[in-house]
């Protein structure tokens, strides 16, 4: 357990959010208004190193976690993320240095060269939709809905940031033994969760300089599997796999030679449409592909 109380939360929304993918952060915002959870910016925080950082130098990782981490425990609260990078990266580091005292330790030497108070682990790492559902509860949610998805087919794309390792997680992310968040969420908004076999696999991002062919196929396969489930809606929790799934979907259609279209958006945009919140205010306008036809035709009002 960690620290937040009163639904207070450090809040860290990752590096994409803040430049590419500003709409995730925007509609968490809003709907966490509307909801009652406090969401405390972090000015001082850095990046977390996105995995990148820590296949090069893994001591130097450790301790830009731990600084960040030393920054909300001051503050008094856990972190809640909307990335799902983030999220994997934050727990890796969260996980090794309140197991390995002597590691703690060693990481704390080097905090205190930089001039930054110890890290003592007590904080958690969350995600924003781990906190609606389990700190909140879904009951809170539904409270908040006054337009209802009306049985929109909608594809949860989990990624498999939120989900993996189990020895990290402890199957909490997950959709199979774990708890399934965003199916969860759809329900309560009034939709229909749409199964596939692909959504809780990657969406390909981190392989996208790698074999960027290889990652539009990976991508465009997945939207393309579920829109043949019957999704008219794609979401995701997760500012990377909604740049996969979403900015790269007409390419990774040039690249498999097939129409896709489906929509994708941020299970908080979703949330806060079901909450009525005006599309101006969920960064609509950001998205690659348009949503809100599908919602009208459930008899949704898009403001």
């Amino acid at each position: 357990m960690g620290i937040s109380q009163n639904l207070n939360y450090a809040y860290y929304p990752g590096c994409a959010a803040k430049q590419i993918q500003k709409e995730a952060d925007w509609s968490a915002q809003a709907i966490c208004k509307e909801l009652g959870v406090k969401l405390h910016d972090m000015p001082n925080a850095t990046c977390c190193g996105a995995g990148n950082l820590q296949e090069h130098d893994l001591a130097a990782a450790l301790a830009v976690n731990a600084r960040i981490f030393s920054q909300a425990e001051e503050m008094g609260m856990d972190i809640v993320t909307i990335c799902n990078t983030c999220l994997q990266t934050f727990s890796f580091a969260n996980e090794r240095l309140k197991k390995e005292p002597e590691l703690l330790a060693d990481i704390n030497k080097v905090l205190k060269k930089a001039g930054v108070r110890p890290y003592n682990g007590t904080i958690d790492v969350k995600h924003l939709v781990w906190v609606l559902v389990d700190d909140l509860g879904v009951e809170k949610v539904k409270e908040k809905i006054t337009n209802p998805l009306g049985g929109l087919q909608v594809a949860p794309f989990y990624g498999c940031h939120s989900l993996r390792p189990n020895e990290v997680f402890n199957g909490r992310g997950g959709t199979i033994n774990g708890p399934k968040y965003l199916d969860t969420l759809i329900d309560v908004l009034g939709g229909e969760s749409v199964d596939y076999h692909g959504k809780d696999k990657c969406c390909g991002f981190h392989y996208m300089l790698l074999n960027e062919k290889e990652f539009l196929n990976m991508s465009g396969g997945h939207s393309l599997e579920a829109k043949n489930a019957g999704a008219e809606v794609m979401v995701s929790p997760c500012t990377l796999c909604d740049m996969a799934m979403g900015a790269y979907q007409s390419r990774a259609e040039k690249a498999r030679g097939e129409k896709i279209g489906l929509p994708e958006m941020n299970i908080s945009q979703l949330v806060g449409t079901a909450m009525g919140l005006d599309k101006k205010t969920l960064g609509f306008n950001r998205l690659h592909q348009d949503p809100r036809p599908a919602m009208k035709k459930r008899g949704m009002k898009i403001g």
